[in-house]
């Protein structure tokens, strides 16, 4: 259930009701808005009397539910607005890793001459194999600040674990919880106390509900600013790395009110595939696409086999544009 009181009640009396009914308490410039668990479906006479909107839910997908707020959430990325009525799509490229200041100056060149906004690359990689490059870490993120500073790139970049998340969240225009993150309370609770965007990837056995309901940890901690990521599942194929769930995103867009990103390199796994993933991605009416662009991928650190090189990602984007306007989008 989410209340939402006058600021007249005043700020004891919500945190006394908030507390009553074990309820989150958000505070915006005109309510006091509070978010119970969905199995509670009415309140007492007296807060009755209070409320200047209740909203019941048959599950706690309530924040991020169209039923709740119909318009998608405006969310922005620098100067960049993606969801509302904006119908930008934006185009997030960069490598997987961050691997050395030579790599990401060439990946951070490419996106300024292309005129992008945003460069992608990973610093805490959360890896299968304890042998596999782990990442730069802090260093890392402080080259993806220098090009930041060189460029005027904003930066998306992976938190790990709840160890490095205040570096990430200092370090980075949007936080990106990965898939094998998403059930870390730790991350999801500072990311609940910032303002910056948060890209949350879907994990790869999740469902759709549980999915939402990671975003419903940081929205209910009075972060607005939750964008989701279909990134592909794990079915019985053998042939793709994962399967991108293009049912999964309709369902999104028709139940929930947040932007939607789609990242096809890690669906496919393959770089051969990305393209047309991409196409069919953007033809959905999406907000955005994150793909993995290296200098040279046959020397990649980490997911070489996926990501595209310079001159098949400006391939790539060149088709995309009339995708998006046959849609009613414009790649941004």
């Amino acid at each position: 259930m989410i209340v939402h009181f006058a600021k007249e009640i005043g700020a004891e009396r919500a945190d006394s009701i908030a507390k009553d009914i074990n309820a989150f308490l958000i505070e915006n410039e005109t309510d006091y808005i509070l978010i119970s668990s969905s199995s509670v479906k009415a309140l007492s006479d007296e807060y009755s009397q209070l409320a200047k909107e209740v909203h019941v839910f048959d599950n706690d997908m309530q924040l991020s539910s169209r039923k709740y707020r119909k318009q998608t959430k405006e969310v922005k990325i620098g100067d960049v607005t993606i969801g509302g009525d904006t119908g930008n799509c934006i185009l997030i490229g960069g490598p997987c890793s961050v691997e050395s200041e030579d790599q990401i100056q060439e990946s951070s060149a490419l996106l300024k001459e292309m005129g992008l906004t945003t460069l992608r690359g990973g610093c805490y990689k959360p890896r299968t194999s304890p042998y596999s490059f782990q990442g730069l870490g802090l260093e890392g993120l402080k080259l993806l600040k220098k090009m930041k500073e060189q460029h005027g790139l904003n930066i998306i970049t992976e938190v790990r674990d709840a160890t490095h998340v205040a570096d990430v969240i200092e370090y980075s225009d949007v936080i990106q919880i990965g898939a094998k993150s998403m059930y870390d309370h730790g991350i999801l609770k500072a990311c609940a106390k910032t303002q910056k965007p948060v890209l949350i990837k879907r994990g790869f056995g999740t469902t759709l509900q549980e999915f939402v309901q990671c975003a419903e940890f940081i929205l209910s901690g009075g972060n607005p600013n939750v964008i989701l990521c279909e990134r592909g599942l794990r079915t019985f194929e053998t042939k793709t790395r994962f399967t991108l769930d293009l049912c999964g995103v309709s369902y999104l867009k028709e139940h929930t009110n947040l932007p939607i990103i789609l990242d096809p390199s890690h669906a496919m796994g393959h770089a051969y595939g990305v393209p047309d993933l991409s196409r069919a991605c953007v033809a959905m009416g999406i907000d955005g696409l994150l793909i993995e662009v290296h200098p040279d991928p046959s020397v990649a650190k980490s997911d070489a086999s996926q990501q595209l090189n310079h001159d098949q990602f400006k391939a790539l984007a060149k088709t995309l544009d009339p995708v998006a306007k046959a849609v009613g989008y414009q790649m941004v």
